[in-house]
């Protein structure tokens, strides 16, 4: 029988926090590490084509199933990554990256060896991680099981990504399997006491004529969202979401008004927003992305804040960093005192009528909605895609996936990926421009050696639109190669019975190719939609010109 390990140990708490597959790229400091992985029964290790790749789907995995965990090399597979773990963060998702390194000795003599900077230091992509606020932990062999515990409970009580270097002389060092039996023992709901911070809340909206929430992301990374409808119905309180924090919540529930961004929001819910006295932020971040340019029509004196870093009443800190899983839950049982009319909500038109026109973005947009049901995750790339999709109700039970505020060009493919093999129960969506795509199109190869099959829409639309709508429109720089989409699954070792390619350039073509796709469930599904290159939803050309003078000072 072979002895248990500190490698087998941190496996063991990542499987017990819900983890199924491991992504990354193998390296010569990792590839002890990586046996373990591939030596179980219980855990697949899935390749990637290159660590920034690896860091996208370990993101999209995490947002579907609550934690993901990928391994790099030292210096120069960490380095690729480090982009998609900086989203991570930005987004508050819990994504887990584990680094192979050089043994101790190689590192305390300052060994002049491979993927360093040859200046015999070792600790620069450590402090290149501090200094972007991600948490940081390099193993030692005296307190290794201790660093693997207090880091994966970070990972699960504040649900932010985290760090961590595994000298390659520790990957193999033996430890007491009697510890595994304590591992459940280490993840418990904590419940502070925060009475007298949910105390102060009601106080504060009961005096509220006209109070509206604000849902943001923070909610669906904490997995609150039927806590805030709970809320919600039991007060009579109308519910916004943001598009940072899309899908959190039930978007047909009663009291669910819409999706808001700002003073460019649909006018029915951007005069409902306006016309609340009292905002309830909860687990929001206000970012240009999704409040048209910073254009939302309140301020702090208005706020009512209840989030993972605090909460405070109209500027006023009443709590610093708490347990705002404790908060929100608690706030489900609270019966304000009130005497709020009943919630009448906004219902928009999405109807859909497809005839032989040329396809434009505001016709994709609404057959996207209509074709997007309760059992599909929507990925959106940001751009025409996110700006496009994000104010367009769900479906319920329906999720969603942007990143609108790290809004890092190609993440949305591999995270599709990622959240497709999350939850294979699923159907992922993923609507991304060619521009995009082209940055991370290698993981198709990941697709098909994986047998995962997302529907794929690639807008074709000559470059890249949402530069072009913010400066340039005609200038060459915002202009992408035309790739042959039709030939790209078999290039990436695709058969001919495992995928569809359909080119799309009307209505009526989209439409059949939705209908099309949805019976070809045990197949790849690419779709090539052909816009106009000057076409993009109007919150795109509206926020566009908001960032473009922001960019001029």
């Amino acid at each position: 029988m072979s002895e248990y390990t500190v490698s087998d140990y941190l496996l063991d708490v990542i499987k017990h926090l819900g983890e199924d597959e491991i992504f990354g790229v193998p390296g010569d400091y990792n590839l002890q590490f990586l046996d373990h992985i591939t030596h179980r029964n219980d855990m697949q290790w899935i390749g990637n084509a290159n660590e920034l790749n690896a860091s996208y789907v370990a993101d999209g995995y995490a947002r579907e199933k609550g934690m993901a965990t990928f391994v790099t090399t030292f210096g120069v597979g960490e380095l690729s990554g480090i982009n998609g773990l900086s989203g991570s963060i930005a987004e508050h998702v819990p994504v887990l990256e584990i680094v192979g390194a050089p043994t101790n000795k190689v590192q305390n003599n300052g060994a002049l060896v491979h993927h360093t900077l040859g200046d015999h230091e070792f600790k620069r992509f450590e402090a290149a991680h501090e200094q972007l606020g991600i948490k940081v932990t390099r193993l030692n062999a005296n307190n290794a099981i201790n660093q693997i515990n207090e880091t994966l409970q970070y990972i699960y009580y504040t649900k932010k990504p985290a760090y961590m270097i595994l000298p390659s002389d520790l990957v193999n060092m033996p430890v007491n399997p009697a510890i595994k039996a304590n591992i459940s023992e280490l993840f418990v709901e904590n419940s502070f006491n925060v009475d007298h911070a949910v105390q102060k809340l009601s106080q504060a909206i009961e005096k509220a004529k006209q109070p509206v929430i604000v849902v943001g992301h923070e909610i669906d990374r904490f997995n609150l969202g039927q806590a805030v409808e709970s809320f919600s119905l039991n007060n009579n309180l109308p519910v916004v979401d943001l598009g940072l924090g899309k899908g959190a919540i039930d978007e047909t529930f009663a009291n669910f008004v819409g999706t808001y961004n700002g003073s460019i929001s649909d006018n029915e819910i951007n005069n409902f927003v306006k016309s609340a006295d009292s905002i309830i932020l909860m687990g929001t971040k206000l970012t240009d992305s999704v409040t048209g340019g910073f254009t939302q029509q309140f301020d702090p004196s208005q706020t009512i804040t209840i989030s993972a870093n605090g909460s405070d009443i109209y500027g006023e800190t009443i709590i610093g960093e708490t347990d705002f899983v404790s908060i929100v839950k608690k706030l489900v049982d609270t019966k304000l005192n009130n005497t709020w009319d009943k919630v009448e909500t906004p219902k928009l038109s999405q109807e859909v009528s497809a005839r032989d026109n040329a396809l434009t973005q505001a016709f994709y947009d609404q057959a996207m909605q209509n074709f997007i049901q309760g059992n599909n995750t929507l990925v959106a790339e940001q751009g025409t895609s996110f700006f496009g999709l994000a104010s367009q109700p769900l479906a319920k039970g329906a999720n969603f996936i942007g990143q609108p505020l790290w809004g890092s060009i190609g993440y949305a493919f591999p995270a599709a990926l990622g959240s497709q093999i999350a939850n294979p129960n699923r159907r992922t969506v993923l609507s991304t421009g060619e521009g995009s795509l082209q940055l991370t199109i290698q993981e198709f190869g990941l697709a098909f050696r994986e047998q995962i099959k997302p529907v794929i829409f690639i807008i074709e639309n000559s470059g890249y639109t949402v530069e072009r709508v913010i400066h340039g429109m005609n200038e060459s720089y915002n202009d992408v190669p035309k790739l042959r989409y039709d030939l790209i699954p078999q290039a990436f070792g695709a058969n001919d019975d495992e995928y569809d390619f359909i080119n799309v350039n009307t209505e009526k073509e989209l439409i059949n190719a939705m209908d099309k796709a949805n019976q070809e469930i045990d197949k790849l599904v690419v779709v090539q939609v052909n816009m106009g290159m000057k076409d993009a939803p109007e919150q795109l050309m509206k926020t566009a010109k908001l960032f473009e003078q922001q960019n001029q000072g």
